[in-house]
């Protein structure tokens, strides 16, 4: 039943990408009621995919497909609440896509690390802070991947493919700094939540995800202060906002990555 379930997810976050993707071109846009509730309906599935596949097991099943599904699922999630509010809808796509893969990865990879955090609260919320974080920053991350888009499109004159469907540049790149200045201030509690409940943030168990995280913490910090300061706009923020979010998917998913799929 449960593999059911995931498929279903997955083919309608697939679907819901068709949607959104399909009248792309098209003078009116693309059908974005329709492609919203098949996500949303998708959302629910994904949803009880994920509390079987990491708390079905004894313990949690925190392995690197499992984690990477729930961060989809969180970003989704947050795209969804705000779709109507803020300018998204040419990320959707590639959030839907991603998601898809992500349920189908959880579900037909089978690797398992299995957590006990229910007898640590405060790793609870040192998890749930990182998590929350991270996922952020990787919506600010698309962000800035749909700043980059606007202004090729803007020097492309006469270019019509998917105008009516772009946001103004400014409003765009006023969301993105919104959300990195959040993402920077959760990423600081996140860190500080580390050091106050974990016992050692820099043994051999943790030590390559703290430093990776207060590199991308000084490359977050340095691009806010250099906006304010210096007005940075453009390649220097995109160029840092991606160095930030790949130190950071280097943090929470490198050594899982070697550990559970690798080796």
């Amino acid at each position: 039943m449960i593999t059911v379930i995931a498929l279903a997810a997955a083919l309608l976050y697939a679907l819901s990408a068709f949607v959104l993707l399909g009248k792309f071109v098209h003078q009116e846009g693309p059908n974005k009621t329709a492609g919203l509730t098949i996500a949303g309906i998708g959302v629910i599935a994904h949803m009880v995919f994920l509390l079987e596949a990491i708390m079905g097991a004894t313990g949690q099943n925190m392995s690197i497909t499992n984690v990477l599904s729930l961060v989809s699922w969180i970003i989704t999630v947050s795209m969804l609440i705000f779709a109507r509010t803020i300018p998204n809808l040419i990320l959707l796509p590639v959030v839907f896509g991603f998601a898809s893969l992500s349920v189908l990865a959880s579900l037909l990879i089978p690797v398992s690390y299995i957590m006990h955090i229910e007898l640590q609260p405060g790793l609870v919320i040192h998890i749930s802070l990182s998590l929350f974080a991270y996922c952020t920053l990787v919506i600010a991350f698309l962000y800035a991947l749909q700043m980059s888009y606007i202004t090729y499109r803007l020097k492309q004159k006469g270019a019509a493919l998917l105008h009516s469907s772009l946001p103004p540049l400014m409003l765009v790149e006023g969301i993105l700094f919104k959300l990195i200045l959040a993402g920077t201030c959760l990423l600081s509690v996140s860190l500080l939540s580390g050091f106050i409940f974990l016992e050692d943030m820099f043994n051999k168990t943790y030590a390559h995800k703290t430093v990776l995280s207060i590199s991308a913490l000084v490359v977050y910090l340095i691009l806010l202060v250099g906006q304010k300061l210096r007005g940075w706009r453009g390649r220097q923020v995109i160029i840092l906002t991606v160095l930030g979010v790949l130190l950071l998917s280097l943090a929470y998913f490198g050594s899982k990555l070697v550990k559970e799929i690798l080796l």
